[in-house]
């Protein structure tokens, strides 16, 4: 094995409240480390620590492989939960470790075992899912179909959420009776049997559900140190979780390709009705018909987003897992890599294409929608124009219907005017001079052509005063 497996797998000190984690080995009284008890100076100074300092060294040893020793029994069960279906769990777990006199997880802890009799029961929080390990003590005698005693998962225990993922893992002598007994079991036409860490063990396993829905994993130890045995039970486990999960993907895309072929044969069909749509209303109701499409796709997209950006992750770390084993192949059966890629892989092709089809789709749909709305501009800029020119026609009509009633208005206005004039003349013909005075006919006739001309200025001086003022308003 590598040696950074050798290192994760050193088993870590156990606290008074059986949780596994490092002690505090700083400070000491030697005076070596910093801030010792003879008050010498510290060797480093108090930097300002990173608040994400103790997290990110924290987290590589969050999972430590714990060494195994003899038979052994481990149950697994995966649960989805969402954030506060998981603070909801914590507080349960809490007090299901306080009801036993054990010290329960803290608000921000993620991974939390304790021992129960003895085995041992780990709690780890995942993204969107949270498992619950549970490992003791085997009898390798015992009936292969009943219940592991002392296990937890009873009437007292307490699921997050819905299951997912539910594994039986078992470790006895590759030799024994008890192995070949739980071998003959699998199904022959699954069964993925293979050697790891250069013959020291036997993996085998069908991936199918017994009667309890629990995948049966066996291991047949061969001289498996107990760091051996520790980190490849809880890497079988692993897989078993994550290949669960990757196949979350599939099922998405399942769902999502009716959708998507929907909204193609829609985009089709939306093409050729662009090919003969003339005048503005039939194209404005083309690209109304194309944003609500692009709209389903985009919906339809961001819902499968994540699922398939974890099932990749998910995927990746099983094919991580199955690389470390270095299987070594037994005659007649699969290993465990060719089985999960006969599977696996065309779920992930499946989720990949969809993907794509999802990109491709999205491109047409804005390059159609760019050509729809092209045209609708050029059909509104023409309209535009024919509005203009309508306005202008306009325009000039009532420039002329002005000119007309202008020219009605000099005349009616002269009429009322000389009609004043001939009344003032047969008026002053009665005064003292009427006998210098001439006939009031003929002031009357003289004075129209004065008064015209009169009137026709004024009403010019007018109009001109009244564009000059909209000029300089523009």
């Amino acid at each position: 094995m590598a040696d950074s497996d050798s290192e994760a797998g050193r088993a870590p000190r156990t606290g008074g409240d059986g949780r596994g984690g490092p002690r505090d080995e700083g400070g000491g009284g030697d005076g070596d480390g910093g801030g010792g008890g003879d008050g010498a100076e510290p060797r480093l100074p108090g930097f300002t620590v990173h608040p994400s300092r103790d997290f990110v060294l924290g987290e590589l040893h969050a999972r430590p492989f714990r060494p195994q020793v003899g038979p052994r029994v481990f149950l697994r069960y995966g649960f989805t939960v969402d954030e506060a279906a998981a603070e909801a769990d914590r507080a349960w777990f809490a007090g299901y470790c306080r009801s036993l006199g054990l010290q329960g997880p803290g608000e921000a802890e993620r991974h939390h075992l304790v021992e129960i009799g003895e085995g041992v029961l780990r709690r780890e929080r995942h993204g969107e899912f949270l498992t619950y390990t549970w490992d003791g003590p085997l009898d390798p005698a015992a009936a292969i179909d009943g219940a592991p005693a002392g296990h937890p998962f009873g009437a007292r225990f307490r699921a997050p959420g819905p299951m997912m993922v539910a594994a039986r893992l078992d470790v006895v002598p590759a030799d024994s009776s008890a192995f070949e007994r739980r071998f003959a079991r699998f199904d022959r036409a699954s069964l993925c049997v293979a050697e790891t860490d250069g013959g020291a063990s036997v993996i085998a396993t069908d991936f199918r559900q017994d009667r309890d829905g629990l995948t049966r994993i066996l291991v047949g130890d061969r001289g498996l140190s107990p760091v051996q045995a520790g980190a490849q039970s809880q890497r079988l486990l692993e897989l078993e979780t994550y290949r669960v999960f990757a196949m979350l993907g599939l099922a998405e895309a399942q769902r999502q390709m009716p959708r998507v072929s929907a909204i193609e044969g829609a985009l089709l069909a939306l093409a050729e009705r662009m090919r003969t749509s003339v005048g503005l209303e039939a194209n404005r109701a083309l690209l109304d018909e194309l944003t609500r499409l692009a709209a389903d796709l985009e919906a339809s997209a961001a819902e499968s987003a994540y699922r398939f950006g974890a099932s990749r992750a998910y995927y990746g770390i099983v094919r991580q897992r199955l690389e470390i084993f270095g299987e070594r192949q037994r005659e007649g059966y699969f290993t465990l890599s060719q089985f999960l890629s006969r599977r696996l892989a065309p779920a992930m092709r499946t989720c990949e294409t969809l993907e794509e089809r999802q990109v491709k789709l999205a491109e047409k749909l804005a390059r159609a929608a760019t050509l729809l709305r092209t045209r609708v501009d050029v059909e509104l800029q023409q309209d535009n124009r024919s509005q203009l020119a309508a306005m202008n026609r306009r325009a000039r009509l009532q420039l002329r219907l002005q000119q007309t009633v202008e020219g009605l208005s000099v005349a009616a206005v002269s009429y009322y005017v000389v009609g004043l004039i001939a009344y003032l003349a047969k008026g002053a013909k009665t005064g003292p001079l009427a006998a210098w005075l001439p006939s009031p006919e003929l002031m009357t006739g003289l004075a129209v052509p004065v008064v015209l001309a009169a009137v026709f200025l004024t009403v010019r001086r007018i109009r001109r005063h009244h564009s000059d003022e909209d000029h300089g308003e523009r």
